[in-house]
């Protein structure tokens, strides 16, 4: 049992048959706004956090904007502009289109440190007076990237749970964006090279070292990673990485 459902019994496993099921009947989705506002009040609630809030990232033509869906204060955004006002919002969108990893952000020492232990995460500076907090990045199969950030005076994520609760998140992203989970039927066409320069990417080499590895021109290490996020129709390559790991084309 995890460290997030010894605190909520039930919750975690309610969640992901609540928002994890088959695909609704056309034209209904799988969860309301409120709905969503609701179960992400549970993350909440397992994370110590007082505010929340869903946002979808921008398009390439407008990357440095995140357009909040709801938050705490549901329906209103109140909680929203609180938690991107002093540059956070920035901060957030530069990590989304770098990083599938969650961030976050801490103001006092004693949180700094506590933070810092946690696996898989990175941190982004913190504006003054900017508090605690987390973000999940999410993607949806379509394309659409978002962020589930989380912040407040007692945030304290545990390492037990971290995984579990961004896959949560991904679960209600998806939920909430009308996307039944599960894999496509219509798999791209990958080839071997495509393939391995995906995988090497997905275990955190950069293009010089792919290249040198597989023996190939930094230039044509590139291009097959661009073909491969082009194939995937993902909006950058960490996202064509978590595409593919659903997908099963790597492991």
């Amino acid at each position: 049992m995890s460290y997030a459902q010894s605190r909520q019994p039930g919750r975690a496993s309610d969640l992901g048959q609540d928002v994890s099921s088959a695909a609704p009947p056309t034209g209904q989705h799988a969860v309301t706004l409120a709905d969503a506002a609701r179960r992400c009040r549970w993350i909440s609630i397992d994370l110590g956090a007082r505010d929340f809030a869903l946002c979808l990232a921008g398009s390439s033509a407008d990357s440095n904007r995140l357009t909040p869906v709801f938050d705490s204060e549901h329906p209103g955004t109140i909680s929203a502009a609180r938690l991107l006002g002093g540059g956070i919002g920035e901060h957030l969108m530069r990590h989304i289109r770098q990083s599938t990893a969650p961030c976050w952000w801490a103001d006092d020492a004693g949180a700094e440190a506590a933070f810092s232990q946690l696996a898989w995460t990175s941190r982004i500076e913190p504006q003054a007076h900017g508090g605690r907090g987390i973000a999940f990045p999410v993607y949806t199969d379509g394309g659409q990237a978002g962020l589930l950030v989380f912040a407040g005076p007692d945030l304290a994520p545990s390492p037990y749970s971290l995984h579990d609760l961004h896959g949560r998140c991904f679960a209600l992203f998806g939920a909430v964006a009308g996307l039944a989970p599960g894999r496509s039927s219509d798999m791209p066409a990958m080839s071997r090279r495509e393939i391995e320069c995906l995988k090497l990417t997905s275990r955190g080499y950069t293009s010089e070292e792919i290249a040198k590895l597989l023996k190939l021109s930094v230039h044509t290490a590139n291009q097959y990673l661009t073909q491969t996020t082009q194939k995937l129709n993902a909006v950058n390559r960490m996202h064509a990485v978590a595409k593919a790991l659903r997908m099963g084309l790597i492991d």
